[in-house]
């Protein structure tokens, strides 16, 4: 039986990325995006940090949907210092990062636990790990989404749910772009694996992540580059 897929932050950068490459491996994938973009899979208008917007979304969707997982890399970062990062930056942070991950994970688990098995995984950022200076408020609200779902993954083990969090280095997509290439390469210095990563490397780990394979894996972050 094919399996569904929903995938957030997939109208570019490496949610765009990971979703592309769940349809070559064989998923029904359904994008969410804040707007909606034309793809090789449908895309569906949502915020994720509107909770009521998330919620109407999973209500939209057929109950027959064959959902096997959920892969949100919806997120914005703040480059800048604590201390000059604006209040209205600080909220539209956390209100996407961290409460999106939350408003996802209440829309979009309980099909997975009615089905009594499935897959959920959350990006967040090998920042954290390594305490990027001039990132602390991104950081704080990835740090915040680890927590989460490291517990997140206990609420729900006993239905046959796995939740995980990738964090990535450095990756060639236009989240990147703008950043100055020193910066870039103070980040990969850092790394266990000194080089960027690339869409590829990052989709090998959630594509294992999805799998039945990782039935034993769960409240796990896998730091993509080593930290």
């Amino acid at each position: 039986m094919r399996r569904a897929l929903i995938v957030t932050g997939a109208s570019r950068g490496l949610g765009r990325a990971i979703a592309e490459r769940a349809v070559a491996a064989g998923y029904d994938v359904i994008g969410v995006a804040r707007s909606a973009a034309e793809a090789p899979f449908p895309v569906h208008a949502c915020d994720v940090a509107d909770a009521a917007a998330v919620k109407a979304l999973a209500a939209s969707l057929p109950r027959d949907l064959p959902l096997w997982g959920v892969v949100n890399a919806a997120g914005i970062a703040s480059m800048n210092l604590a201390l000059m990062t604006p209040a209205a930056t600080v909220q539209r942070v956390i209100a996407t990062n961290l409460m999106g991950a939350i408003h996802v994970s209440q829309a979009f688990t309980p099909p997975l636990v009615r089905a009594k098995a499935g897959r959920i995984i959350h990006f967040s950022t090998i920042a954290v790990p390594l305490g990027l200076a001039g990132e602390a408020v991104y950081v704080a609200s990835k740090a915040g989404v680890e927590g989460f779902s490291r517990t997140f993954a206990r609420e729900v083990a006993g239905f046959g749910v796995t939740v995980n969090c990738v964090a990535p280095g450095p990756v060639d997509t236009d989240l990147i772009a703008k950043v100055p290439a020193e910066a870039i390469d103070r980040i990969v210095r850092r790394q266990v694996v000194q080089r960027k990563g690339t869409p590829d490397d990052v989709w090998n780990a959630v594509a294992f992540l999805l799998s039945d394979e990782a039935a034993m894996i769960s409240g796990q972050v896998l730091a993509i580059g080593g930290a």
